[in-house]
């Protein structure tokens, strides 16, 4: 008889159960992308209750729970942690078939030793049994126990990077955290605050930024900073890959125009955008360095909410302006010039699976295996039906066996949680296939490619100084 979530939870086969026994489960974890703050792992953060790791700032229980009518002084407001732990425990009762459910019951499992079910008669003995635990379990404890080797953190070019620094000289830590370069506020031009972040950024790199000439200037100096501090990855939050091209001269003029305090036209923008990921593009070519593109997402859509809140609090949603074309120009444009870096694409839109599995295997070559990537299902979409779409849709265009993996995109400490489920996902599509006789029951070839999957192909992508497993 199967048991809530035992140790084959979502595998279905012999074949799954094997793989991810025997392959996927003792594997590493490299995080590549994620929200963390590297200053809680500098500090070794502890926290002093459940809440505080596991609701603070995490949007997505936030959504969840004003879906359940709870009022939002238990969310984001001034309700005790006690209350506010009371109110999600409730709320994850009605959460069957969305991954929160699983997920919080795997980070009880593994972090926590619960292996009961969360809901509002269990929410006080719960509570008790994981802050008596807290007392002794640090950020540190927590990264180590979890069997993760290497961590890219989400830093702004003008981001002193202090935290990177004591934690490199610290010998008693031996998880590596690096910078990942996320120049989005240098790129937002729109943005009302765009002249005060330019002053910021120039101060940074201690240049005067008066042209778009100067601003790539600024940030080259800061990419040669963050390269000191071992970053070797960029990540670009979009609303789509676009590509308006124009002329040298007509970029100066926007910027010129945005100097002023005149209003840029949504062509303006546009062109001024292509140009900033064009000249980011050629730099992380000659770096060698990887290019995340995320997009697909329309942000802040409650304006009540973003102005009582601000981004970040649950009010966005998946976007459909992904125009395939334009993301096929845009990397042909870096292409062609022979400057296209190896580029990750992450579309929030599932509809544009089919499409991002085309597009990549227009510019693959030799210089490495599989230089183009087709992202893990993230945020939306890191659940079990978005994980095998991707999966599956890589499969059926590309080469799954040279895939990058999971990452957690997380701000929360215990959401390595998600590696395993990507994990079991992983072994549970692939376990499938070999009972439908798609696939050889050759599991030294197949758990070959489960461990390259969950680990090793991630190591030799993103060039870290880590062992293959």
């Amino acid at each position: 008889m199967t048991r809530f979530m035992d140790e084959d939870f979502l595998l279905n086969t012999p074949a799954a159960k094997k793989l991810f026994h025997g392959y996927a489960e003792g594997m590493p974890i490299l995080d590549y992308h994620c929200h963390i703050n590297p200053r809680e792992i500098a500090e070794d953060r502890k926290y002093d209750n459940i809440t505080q790791l596991w609701l603070g700032g995490d949007h997505y229980k936030w959504r969840q729970m004003r879906s359940n009518g709870i009022d939002e002084r238990y969310i984001t407001g001034d309700a005790s942690d006690y209350e506010k732990f009371e109110k999600w425990a409730g709320t994850l009762e009605k959460a069957i078939g969305n991954p929160l459910y699983h997920w919080s019951h795997l980070e009880l499992q593994r972090y926590f030793h619960y292996h009961g079910v969360l809901n509002h008669n269990t929410a006080h003995e719960v509570w008790e049994l994981c802050n008596k635990q807290l007392e002794t379990l640090s950020v540190r404890k927590i990264i180590e126990q979890s069997g993760v080797t290497l961590i890219c953190t989400t830093d702004d070019p003008a981001d002193s990077l202090e935290w990177h620094e004591k934690l490199a000289a610290d010998d008693t830590f031996h998880v590596q955290v690096l910078p990942a370069w996320r120049p989005d506020k240098a790129m937002n031009i729109e943005k009302p605050d765009y002249p005060a972040y330019l002053e910021k950024l120039g101060a940074a790199a201690g240049t005067q930024i008066n042209n778009f000439v100067s601003l790539i200037h600024a940030l080259c100096r800061r990419l040669d900073f963050f390269a000191q501090h071992g970053c070797s990855v960029s990540d670009h939050a979009l609303d789509f890959v676009m590509y308006q091209p124009a002329s040298p001269e007509q970029i100066e003029a926007i910027f010129q125009k945005r100097l002023k305090g005149e209003t840029l036209s949504v062509s303006d923008v546009l062109a001024f955008k292509t140009a900033f990921l064009q000249a980011m593009g050629h730099e992380y070519h000659r770096r060698n360095w990887v290019m995340q593109l995320h997009y697909g997402c329309k942000r802040d859509n409650n304006t009540a909410a973003f102005r009582a809140m601000g981004p970040d609090t649950g009010y966005d949603c998946i976007g459909d302006p992904a125009p395939a074309s334009q993301t096929a120009d845009f990397l042909n444009s870096l292409e062609i010039t022979g400057e296209l870096p190896k580029t990750i694409l992450y579309s929030l839109n599932p509809n544009d699976n089919a499409a991002n599995g085309t597009i990549i295997g227009c510019f693959q070559n030799s210089d490495t295996i599989s230089k183009l990537q087709f992202g893990a299902a993230w945020w939306f979409n890191d659940h079990l039906t978005g994980m095998t779409e991707q999966l599956t849709s890589l499969a059926n265009l590309g080469l799954l066996g040279n895939f990058v993996g999971m990452l957690t995109d997380s701000r929360s400490f215990i959401s390595y949680t998600r590696h395993e489920y990507f994990r079991r996902v992983l072994c549970r599509l692939i376990g499938e296939w070999v009972d439908n006789g798609e696939l050889p029951d050759d599991f030294e070839y197949l758990g070959g490619l489960v461990k390259d999957i969950s680990y090793n192909n991630a190591v030799r992508y993103f060039g870290f100084d880590l062992d293959c497993k």
